[in-house]
């Protein structure tokens, strides 16, 4: 947390250091910084039809993502005397649905290329399956496994490094 705080002081996840220094968080911003740096090309697709359903993975994403981080805080810094079963089975039942819309998505539609959408679908994914809140059935989703391992892979995804090995950038 130290590092991080160093970082970004709100300790607001994810948090994205420009090459000036300045630091976005949220996801929805930092993709809107790709999407500017991308120009003239975009990253998402400017027909009505596609352009919709790029949203909505990105959307089903986001909100699967949130929930899951409320889980993984609930488990890392609530002490359990305080946990409120009712609340963790809605927030589960949330995540659960947001990772089986996206699953049906992608197994429906394939990603054909690295969009916003796609993207965010996988970075995404990473993060849920590396922080292993309860409830989550990885088995469940061997599309967005395999979509999150094959844009691992990719030399874009390998020039920004992520997790517990990044060393923070000098300033």
């Amino acid at each position: 947390m130290p590092e991080f705080g160093a970082i970004n002081p709100l300790l607001k996840a994810p948090s994205l250091v420009c090459d000036d220094g300045t630091v976005l968080m949220d996801s929805t911003l930092i993709l809107d910084w790709a999407e500017a740096l991308a120009a003239p090309r975009t990253l998402r697709p400017t027909a009505l039809a596609e352009r919709r359903a790029a949203l909505r993975v990105t959307g089903l994403a986001l909100a699967a993502c949130e929930k899951a981080v409320q889980l993984v805080y609930e488990r890392a810094l609530r002490p359990p005397e305080k946990r409120h079963a009712p609340w963790i089975e809605r927030v589960t039942a949330q995540m659960r649905a947001g990772f089986a819309l996206l699953e049906a998505e992608l197994a429906r539609r394939p990603p054909a290329a690295l969009d916003d959408a796609s993207v965010t679908a996988a970075v995404v994914w990473f993060f849920a399956a590396d922080a292993k809140p309860d409830g989550l059935e990885p088995q469940a989703h061997p599309a967005l496994a395999a979509w999150s391992a094959a844009c691992e892979r990719e030399a874009v995804f390998r020039r920004a490094p992520h997790g517990d090995a990044t060393v923070p950038v000098a300033r």
